[in-house]
């Protein structure tokens, strides 16, 4: 046996050479009851689960009779971004503009997508066969280093910044766009917000002039004497930027883009504000808006951006639900821990769950 040969060579040790002989073969011994009580498992790999969810197949929405006869005419363009996290969101959304909207073959969809995956447009075409929709990508090069650290980690992803380059991602021939969040559902006829009227402003969006503006922005701004004078002769209202309409024309020959660009930079030198893409809207807009009735962005229903809790409606009419803030109403159904407004998304959630639910 192996213990038996090691006690004889123990015994019949004379030399270095027999030292190091028996250590060799006291390592081999040993290391083999080792290697022979050690118990190898199998590890199963988890079932690969799928990165873009499924979805279920919407109704066929067709033009009303009051809509324009020519395909080309009346057309009402929505910009929207695509991101495999907010997809959920954004083809409720959809839904909902649709489903609500008199002549919905005559709205057009512009996604904007960091990369344009096959199976999210795969997705969008399985779930809305009539839906009229382009894809552009935007390059998150142009605001890497431009972009500082937010308070929510959502709003420091470059994509939440691809509204400020709207006029430059889409074609020549869209002169106005609606831009709206993942996180909405429309339930009026989008085409009332399309026809505002915009006059010499670049953008129309609800303005909030209750709100406390200064807080947007911090100290080191406000302290700062030059910086300060950056609102005067205007008197700037928060407004929120997850619904606009914007007149893309005026953008492009006003350098809107660039001027938030530069505000970008002086936040790199100078931390000025702490909410992502919004405050540079607020810096070179605020006080030069189109005012929209409040209806058009019932926000805030995700609740605030540290503990998303929930938060009720506010009074008055309601055109447009929007749930910025931390909680998004997809999150707290699956958790079963809705808040009381999450029930008004939820008819539009398109989502097909692939692991069997009991009814309540």
């Amino acid at each position: 046996m192996a213990s038996s040969s090691l006690l004889c060579c123990l015994h019949g040790l004379r030399s270095l050479s027999s030292f190091i002989l028996l250590l060799v073969l006291l390592f081999q011994h040993y290391a083999i009851i080792e290697v022979a009580t050690i118990r190898i498992d199998i590890i199963r790999r988890p079932s690969m689960t799928p990165t873009v969810p499924a979805f279920r197949e919407a109704p066929a929405f067709r033009n009303g009779d009051d809509c324009p006869s020519s395909p080309s005419t009346g057309l009402v363009n929505v910009a929207m971004t695509l991101d495999a996290n907010y997809l959920r969101g954004t083809m409720a959304a959809v839904l909902s503009i649709l489903q609500h909207t008199s002549c919905p073959e005559s709205v057009v969809f512009h996604f904007l997508a960091a990369r344009p995956e096959l199976d999210i447009l795969a997705s969008i075409r399985s779930t809305f066969p009539y839906l009229d929709f382009r894809v552009y990508r935007f390059d998150s090069n142009r605001v890497r280093g431009r972009i500082s650290r937010s308070i929510r980690h959502a709003l420091d992803q470059p994509l939440n910044y691809a509204r400020i380059y709207l006029a430059e991602i889409l074609p020549p021939e869209v002169t106005r766009i609606i831009y709206l969040d993942s996180d909405v559902i429309v339930v009026d006829d989008i085409r009332q917000l399309w026809d505002v009227d915009l006059g010499n402003h670049v953008v129309a969006a609800p303005e909030y002039c209750h709100a406390n503006f200064t807080k947007y922005f911090t100290h080191a701004f406000w302290s700062d004497s030059e910086l300060a004078k950056t609102f005067i002769g205007r008197q700037p209202c928060y407004f929120n930027t997850g619904v606009m309409v914007m007149d893309v024309e005026k953008w492009r020959e006003g350098s809107y883009t660039k001027m938030m660009e530069d505000w970008m930079e002086v936040q790199k030198q100078k931390r000025i504000y702490h909410l992502g893409s919004l405050p540079p809207f607020l810096l070179v807009l605020a006080g030069n808006i189109k005012a929209v009735d409040h209806r058009w962005n019932q926000h805030g229903l995700g609740g605030d951006n540290i503990e998303g809790k929930c938060r009720n409606l506010h009074p008055g009419p309601i055109s447009l639900l929007h749930w910025s803030g931390k909680g998004k109403p997809w999150l707290r159904l699956d958790s079963r821990k809705p808040c009381t407004v999450d029930y008004l998304w939820a008819p539009y959630d398109l989502y097909r769950s692939s692991s069997p639910t009991l009814e309540e």
